[in-house]
């Protein structure tokens, strides 16, 4: 083999990493985020905010307990909020 052979090798090698590194990133960026519920001000919410809402921006209170907002995985239930803290399922509020 001489050395053209060699770094074309090596090209292709490195774009099949490359190609495969990227169709893995969004799985694990999708990852690290959860939905938490009752941590949102009015207006804030990411989605779900109950009857008569249609979904991001329509929760109508501060905290409301059926409205969630994307946050880093596994901090949901230690963010705190004056009604309590925030919830992996809608809560009653």
């Amino acid at each position: 083999m001489n050395k053209k052979s060699i770094l074309g090798l090596g090209a292709i090698a490195l774009a099949a990493s490359v190609t495969a590194g990227l169709a893995t990133a969004p799985v694990a960026a999708a990852g690290a985020k959860e939905k938490c519920y009752g941590v949102s001000k009015a207006g804030k919410n990411d989605c779900a905010a109950g009857p008569g809402t249609s979904c991001a921006g329509t929760s109508t209170r501060d905290y409301q307990g059926n409205a969630w907002k994307y946050v880093d995985k596994g901090s949901c239930v230690s963010i705190k909020t004056p009604k309590g803290n925030g919830s992996l399922k809608p809560i009653k509020r």
